[in-house]
């Protein structure tokens, strides 16, 4: 068990010291039926990859979880309906496929807390074996930011929409799990760009 703790300590630590613009990530949104992984269910989830620092929208992909129970408020905040339910996938299918790309990238969310959390649980819950090698979170990267420059965070500053308008980034409308996940890739790139200041950025630099 030493052992093994070991090689992941020295093998994340390795990953740290790599080049951020090099790296090819997964950008990953979901939409829920509430916040509670135990009690509330995915509706959603979107994803789509930047490879050197180009974000690949020809492989952009948004599945409906076809085994949700109850939609509760989800078709007036995220516009997903009963017929939408029917024609969608099995979460197991869906957790298979985006599982396979976690050996060869770097998972990227907007609050990865609470995504995460609930993706976690519907692995295990599936009996599918994932564990990416890192997970950066453009929430924390905004708010470790905002801390070293003495900025007071308030309540809703570290919103998608929030950090995006501080980069000059244009308004999407929100509550669509794609359009969450382009968003969260365009505003990954600006704070990248931001903090590398024109130098190079290694990984760790964005924990």
């Amino acid at each position: 068990m030493l052992k093994g703790w070991l090689s992941h300590y020295f093998h994340r630590q390795q990953l740290l010291a790599k080049q951020a613009c090099t790296q090819r990530y997964i950008i990953i949104d979901l939409e829920l039926t509430g916040l509670d992984p135990k009690q509330h269910e995915i509706v959603s989830i979107a994803w789509l990859m930047i490879e050197q620092q180009c974000i690949k929208l020809n492989a952009a992909q948004h599945k409906v979880n076809s085994d949700v129970k109850s939609l509760a408020q989800s078709p007036i905040f995220h516009g997903i309906a009963k017929q939408d339910i029917a024609q969608g996938q099995s979460l197991e299918s869906i957790l298979q496929e985006l599982s396979h790309h976690f050996s060869d990238a770097i998972l990227v969310f907007h609050n990865a807390v609470l995504d995460w959390g609930f993706l976690k649980l519907a692995f295990k819950a599936h009996a599918i074996k994932a564990q990416p090698s890192l997970l950066l979170d453009t929430f924390q990267i905004e708010k470790k930011r905002l801390h070293q420059q003495g900025h007071e965070i308030a309540l809703n500053d570290l919103t998608l929409s929030e950090c995006r308008k501080r980069y000059q980034l244009p308004h999407y409308s929100s509550h669509h799990a794609l359009t969450d996940a382009l968003a969260t890739a365009e505003l990954f790139l600006a704070q990248c760009h931001q903090i590398s200041c024109g130098k190079k950025l290694k990984l760790g630099e964005l924990i």
